[in-house]
């Protein structure tokens, strides 16, 4: 595995305890011979009193976090804060990655979809060593959580807990276009170079206009800026979603054309039909589907969707064990506006799915 310490980080160097480039490797029609296609950049986070010990790396609860369209792995500040410090109990650690076709990984030749997305995902596992029974928490985000439907879908196993957030199962291809409001706005975004003009359309594609006009709670960019991580500045939403954008961005290399519309093409094209969602449901011992009343890029009827299809395949028991959970005045970019309960859900998911699996959880084909 190749070495990536030259590489800027958004994330703390005291929380890092691994990070690098993955090679995933493709079986070429032309020979036997394995051969490189591309890297996945990745960082794992965790409590600094585990770096450099192998063994208490091994048993922290690993927590998957699966980024969205077009996103770098620098989107999940607000989770390796927390995650990268143990969670509640000292206890977790997080992998977050770069998709193929953004940040610093490698750029395959596309369209891309979910399920070569999610292989991905389980190439840079096999390497870490990510290969437990019942091991894993996963979280995917839009993009994100369709990878993770394609990924709980190959290795249901490895895998306690599922949150799934701001995401759908997927259709035709018609009916995976995003509101018109968002599609507009990640069009524009196509052709505006400069990130400082980026903003004013980002920032209400993937939070509510009202939320950005309030205080923030907190400033996790204190330290740069002279404020307090209390905000006694009292900035507000925006200010301080703007400052994290552009610190991202600056450090973040550009992704290239052919990359932001290949991930389009994953997005467009996803699928994970009921008969295949019930799978995953009889498997995974927690789901959680979590969206809210806001999103301007995934329409909430997605995830209403996913949980449909997930109970139809389950009895009452099995129903109680997938989750649907719907915040009210949140958008797209739920994991940041609701940080603290965000966190807090993918928590509880990780403990519920331990609990499961202690208590003798089995999954069942269909």
């Amino acid at each position: 595995m190749s070495s990536s310490d030259d590489l800027p980080t958004a994330f703390s160097d005291a929380t890092c305890l691994r990070k690098g480039l993955c090679p995933v490797t493709t079986l070429r029609d032309q020979g036997p011979e394995l051969l490189e296609s591309h890297s996945l950049y990745y960082e794992q986070h965790g409590p600094p009193s585990a770096k450099g010990n192998e063994e208490a790396m091994k048993k922290l609860n690993k927590v998957v976090f699966i980024m969205g369209l077009n996103s770098s792995s620098f989107s999940w500040g607000p989770q390796v804060r927390w995650f990268g410090h143990g969670g509640e109990n000292g206890d977790c650690t997080a992998l977050v990655f770069d998709n193929r076709g953004v940040g610093n990984s490698g750029y395959p030749k596309g369209p891309y979809s979910t399920s070569g997305m999610a292989e991905d995902v389980i190439c840079l596992l096999d390497t870490l060593g990510w290969t437990g029974e019942r091991e894993l928490t996963v979280v995917g985000i839009s993009l994100g959580g369709m990878i993770a439907q394609e990924l709980a879908y190959r290795i249901p196993k490895r895998i306690a807990s599922l949150v799934l957030a701001v995401t759908h199962p997927g259709g035709s291809f018609y009916a995976n276009f995003p509101p018109l409001s968002g599609l507009a706005a990640l069009l524009k975004l196509m052709v505006t170079a400069e990130p400082e003009k980026k903003v004013p359309t980002v920032l209400p594609m993937i939070f509510p206009v009202a939320w950005l006009q309030e205080t923030a709670r907190s400033d996790p960019h204190a330290e740069f800026n002279g404020n307090t991580p209390d905000n006694k500045q009292r900035k507000t939403n925006y200010e301080v979603q703007t400052e994290g954008f552009l610190r991202r961005v600056a450090i973040t290399r550009p992704q290239r054309l052919p990359g932001h519309i290949s991930q389009m093409v994953a997005a467009m094209t996803h699928r994970v039909q009921q008969e295949r969602l019930v799978f995953i449901a009889a498997n995974i011992p927690k789901i959680a589907i979590v969206t809210g009343d806001d999103d301007r890029l995934v329409y909430p009827s997605g995830s209403e969707r996913i949980k449909k299809a997930m109970d139809a395949g389950l009895d009452e028991a099995g129903r109680k064990r997938v989750e649907y959970i719907k915040w009210e005045n949140t958008g797209h970019g739920i994991h940041a506006q609701r940080e603290e309960e965000f966190n807090a859900l993918v928590e509880r998911c990780l403990r519920e799915g331990k609990a499961a699996v202690q208590a003798g959880f089995k999954g069942r084909d269909i």
